[in-house]
């Protein structure tokens, strides 16, 4: 039977990239923690990293084994927790992952609104671009994730994780004060002129307006790359650009010189995801509904009915 210890070292190893990364985290060696490799590799009969001056990278092999090993390290975590709260000991930990938008908009009420009912538990955050966290999920190394997805682009495979829609955050047509799309909604044809700011190719926000502009028979011209918003924002307000920014994000922002509408002829909204282990524990239920909470604050709408629990396979929205 492989041994549990040494499994969390490949796993390790694979988190971090490298092995005296993954030595420092699991206060080893890296002699130490490639000896510990070495017989994994004995006891499987594989290779299952190949050590380079870069770092290490996984072989096939050794991604299989990462997939159950990152399982098994979850349940072990798992039964853990549940034993000791059979002792009377409940959770005090709870690690969240969220990506930086959710961390402006989403998560400051919703972190002092759980605090506040929860003050036992102790809180972490981490910044998590999607579509990472989920290997974090499955480990246990992290509780909650906040992931989202935009148009055109596929949410990963669960891999017997819960994953539910928390918001739908529309997409808007966002340009200078004065611009023709004050006195209307535009659409992409109508926009097709313009000097477009966006992220750059591969990043999730460009993904989706590629594929909104090929489905409309235009190209748009992305003069201005950045994934940050409030950099798009502080653009469009000195004049330059226009760009598709979330609703919830210009809420949030300052009233300044510019001016948003709807798209005309397209629904295009970002999704916001909560993701977490089938057997959460209470602090993450009670996380998951005051997420809830908050996001219905923000939209004006009533938080769904028995959102503070996973409901299995049918709440797990849309994608694998």
């Amino acid at each position: 039977m492989l041994d549990a210890h040494r499994l969390r070292v490949l796993v390790e190893v694979a988190h971090a990239g490298s092995i005296a990364a993954a030595a420092q985290r699991l206060s080893f060696t890296p002699p130490a923690l490639s000896q510990q490799l070495t017989k994994l590799e004995r006891e499987t009969g594989c290779v299952l990293v190949e050590r380079g001056r870069t770092g290490a990278t996984l072989t096939e092999a050794g991604r299989v084994l990462l997939d159950y090993g990152e399982r098994v390290l979850g349940e072990l975590r798992d039964a853990e927790t549940a034993v000791r709260a059979i002792a009377g000991e409940p959770p005090r930990r709870l690690s969240l992952g969220a990506f930086a938008s959710a961390g402006k908009v989403l998560l400051p009420r919703t972190l002092a609104a759980f605090g506040h009912a929860h003050p036992h538990v102790r809180l972490s955050l981490s910044d998590i671009e999607p579509p990472g966290g989920y290997d974090l999920l499955t480990c246990a190394e992290l509780d909650l994730l906040v992931t989202h997805r935009y148009p055109g682009v596929p949410l990963p495979r669960t891999g017997g994780l819960h994953r539910e829609r928390v918001l739908v955050d529309p997409l808007m047509a966002v340009a200078p004060e004065g611009h023709p799309i004050t006195d209307r909604s535009p659409s992409l044809v109508d926009l097709a002129g313009e000097e477009w700011i966006c992220g750059a190719p591969g990043v999730h926000d460009r993904i989706s307006l590629d594929t909104a502009a090929a489905a409309a028979g235009v190209r748009l011209n992305v003069v201005y790359e950045t994934r940050d918003y409030e950099v798009a924002l502080a653009l469009i307000e000195s004049g330059v650009g226009v760009a598709l920014i979330p609703s919830s994000i210009l809420g949030a922002a300052r009233t300044g010189a510019w001016v948003s509408r709807p798209l005309h002829g397209a629904r295009l909204a970002r999704e916001i995801f909560a993701v977490h282990r089938r057997r959460p524990s209470e602090p993450v239920s009670a996380m998951v509904a005051t997420l809830h909470e908050t996001a219905a604050r923000l939209t004006g709408s009533v938080p769904p009915a028995g959102s503070a629990r996973s409901t299995g396979s049918a709440a797990t929205g849309p994608g694998p």
